[in-house]
């Protein structure tokens, strides 16, 4: 299970959208706020879609409450 870090923009009027940097971290915008892991659930969303994979196969492993987060993703 290879495992994804990100940065999470929340709030953003770019979103919802993926970027790769070089090093391979993503930098993920989402249009949700940061409360109540609102934006957690909306970065689960836009990975699963970016991968093609189901929401359920898409954890948030580290970074619940910061802004770089770890996800393990399922393939």
């Amino acid at each position: 299970m290879p495992t994804v870090r990100a940065t999470i923009k929340p709030n953003s009027s770019k979103g919802p959208l993926v970027e790769i940097a070089d090093d391979g971290t993503l930098t993920l915008y989402v249009r949700a706020p940061a409360v109540e892991g609102k934006a957690n659930k909306a970065a689960i969303e836009l990975l699963a879609e970016h991968f093609g994979v189901a929401k359920s196969a898409v954890r948030l492993s580290a970074g619940a409450t910061s802004r770089f987060k770890r996800f393990d993703v399922e393939l």
